[in-house]
């Protein structure tokens, strides 16, 4: 969320910039919600002054012998307008709390302006992508000839956007997932962490999911009891380890890493990648975060990146790297480089991971803070994420951009060891 400080001190400047993500601030509602809140409490104070007084001037009252009876009504009346202007501000600072809920963060200046995915500004390659000389087949294809990979079986159990891996394929999934969690432990310096796949409502405001996003969350209810939803990636369990936490500046940077499944209805994706495991409703994600000091979250944001391109690299993946437009980014994020994999059978780069800085945006949502060692003062983190990489989106890059003119895979080198001494599938 924004400094409110901000909103209402460079109201302007702030809807301007919120202008190039596409978003249109309503700042006639919160000029009128300040007006009214400024109006409230100036008259609220002045109650609770008079109130003080007339209390006051009661013991003098009796001490003199006077009737106190108007007083005592006096105050009675007082208490009852100081009782109804509190809760008119209450009203008031919950509709503007709510408002603030709903903005997204800001774009940072180095941010390239533009409306959508189009206008995202290409910043590297790696990798040439390979030329065949058969005709090339899908991740489906491939996967199904030996009935490994099954949508009608998922589909059968759960309905559409599932998938069923068995065999080589479901080993190859898991061998992705450990091969990344590995290298970010033993070479990138992040600490494993295994999390709760449900959480509720606190935490997914905290990252920003709620309350916005509300429709693309599986949600469990219980009754008499908080609600529950599925994760749709450990970010939200990871950043959220230090919500309402003050950190000794001496612990930073925390850098987390999980393997978990995410589960998103995808509401607002219908008739998206209906084929194949692009887009689903339950994925495995390699996620990675990191919490640091404000001034080190764009060197972060560089390191974070480049932990995930390692993944790319040494699978020996095609990809390349973009600078999202100010149209295209997360809800959360300040600046975001995507990751897109180089996929054979659509001819085209798709994405791969997302590494976000969000700066304090997440931070100010949970309280998460440090104590600034230079003036002793609680000060608030900033928090990065990014996927290390989406484990299902990888065995569809690995399967097409390895597959032979038989149809089965080669197994990449750095997966062998992870895969019992398996080199080709199929």
């Amino acid at each position: 969320m924004l400094d409110s400080k901000l909103v209402r001190t460079q109201l302007q400047d702030v809807a301007a910039r919120l202008a190039t993500r596409g978003y249109q601030l309503d700042v006639a509602r919160i000029e009128a919600l300040e007006a009214q809140r400024k109006t409230v409490q100036t008259r609220t104070e002045q109650l609770q002054a008079e109130r003080n007084a007339r209390s006051k001037s009661i013991g003098q009252a009796k001490q003199r012998g006077e009737d106190i009876a108007p007083l005592l009504a006096d105050v009675d009346r007082m208490g009852s307008e100081l009782e109804s202007g509190k809760q008119e501000l209450d009203r008031i600072q919950s509709e503007l709390d709510q408002l603030m809920l709903s903005i997204p963060n800001l774009p940072h200046e180095s941010v390239p302006v533009g409306a959508d995915e189009d206008e995202n500004i290409e910043v590297r390659r790696w990798g040439t992508p390979k030329t065949f000389d058969f005709a090339v087949q899908d991740h489906v294809a491939l996967g199904e000839q030996h009935g490994w990979l099954d949508f009608e079986t998922a589909a059968k159990l759960s309905g559409a956007r599932f998938a069923l891996m068995r065999g080589p394929i479901a080993r190859l999934h898991r061998a992705l997932a450990q091969f990344m969690i590995d290298l970010h432990t033993r070479d990138h310096g992040y600490e494993e962490a295994y999390t709760p796949y449900l959480v509720q409502a606190p935490a997914l405001q905290g990252t920003g999911q709620l309350p916005k996003f509300e429709e693309d969350l599986f949600k469990i209810s219980r009754e008499g009891e908080a609600d529950f939803y599925l994760i749709p990636t450990a970010e939200v369990s990871l950043t959220n380890i230090v919500a309402g936490e003050i950190l000794d500046a001496k612990q930073l940077p925390l850098k987390f890493v999980a393997h978990t499944p995410c589960f998103r209805s995808e509401a607002g994706a219908s008739g998206r990648d209906t084929r194949g495991m692009i887009r689903q409703h339950q994925f495995d994600k390699v996620e990675m975060v990191q919490i640091v000091e404000p001034s080190k979250s764009f060197e972060a944001l560089e390191e974070l990146t480049g932990n995930a391109e390692k993944v790319l690299q040494l699978l020996q993946l095609p990809y390349r790297v973009l600078s999202l437009c100010t149209g295209d980014m997360g809800f959360g994020a300040t600046k975001t480089y995507d990751l897109e994999v180089w996929v054979p059978s659509q001819d085209k780069y798709r994405e791969i991971s997302s590494c976000s800085n969000c700066g304090d945006f997440q931070a100010r949502r949970m309280q998460a803070r440090y104590r600034n060692p230079e003036t002793g003062k609680p000060e608030l983190v900033h928090t990065l994420n990014g996927s290390g990489l989406a484990v299902g989106r990888t065995l569809v890059a690995v399967l097409e951009n390895y597959q032979q003119a038989d149809g089965s895979v080669v197994v990449p080198e750095v997966l062998k060891p992870y895969m019992g001494g398996i080199d080709i599938i199929g």
